[in-house]
């Protein structure tokens, strides 16, 4: 095997995973929590754009509850921006975790 080759094809794939990564930023998930009470916006990066909370869900008397709403909501989010990430990065690696 041609090893100029090979580095010309891994300079190749370092270029289309830089440019899927930034594309990643760009594309988002909708996660709903509480019934939907709870809505959190993620990106592909897996940064937590925005969360908007029904009114309904807010009991001063039982924080707790919209904590771990919120929370769910939140780790729902980045879940699905990683699940994304690796289904969009595979394309480009074959399936290697790299």
């Amino acid at each position: 095997m041609n090893l100029n080759k090979l580095m010309k094809q891994a300079q190749k794939m370092q270029e289309q995973m830089a440019r899927t990564q930034a594309e990643l930023a760009d594309k988002t998930i909708e996660v709903e929590a509480g019934g939907g009470k709870v809505k959190d916006i993620a990106n592909g990066a897996s940064e937590v754009i925005s969360i908007k909370i029904d009114k309904e869900i807010v009991d001063p008397n039982d924080v707790e509850f919209l904590e771990a709403v919120v929370l769910s909501a939140v780790q729902q989010a980045i879940e699905k921006g990683k699940a994304l990430a690796q289904s969009e990065l595979g394309k480009i690696t074959g399936g290697l975790q790299l």
